[in-house]
């Protein structure tokens, strides 16, 4: 996962991802570099677009709140819905406390 994400990091920083780039970012976080899995990621990942296979993972993302700016708005009115029961649900608990005569600061 270092790895993906060094590649990543490149990538996104406007830059096209090469090994030495990868490993220098790895070397930056300090971690130790195996550069036969750099390679193997680099196999993995050749011929292929990263913004195309990032927009993949993120639709492939359920609940995280960066899905596809399509289906964006609908994950955003139902999201609201949950957000106000979960408010409720912590209002009921902090009645309960008042109810017993003894709260957390008493």
């Amino acid at each position: 996962m270092k790895y993906l994400a060094a590649y990543a990091l490149v990538a996104l920083s406007g830059k096209t991802p090469s090994k030495s780039a990868v490993e220098a970012v790895l070397k930056a976080a300090g971690v130790p570099v195996d550069a036969a899995r750099v390679t193997a990621l680099f196999a993995e990942l050749e011929g292929k677009n990263f913004e195309e296979l990032s927009a993949e993972g993120k639709a492939k993302l359920v609940g995280s709140g960066s899905a596809a700016p399509a289906s964006g708005a609908a994950a955003g009115s139902s999201a609201a819905p949950a957000a106000a029961a979960a408010k409720e649900e912590v209002k009921e608990e902090e009645e309960d406390d008042d109810e017993m005569g003894f709260g957390l600061f008493d």
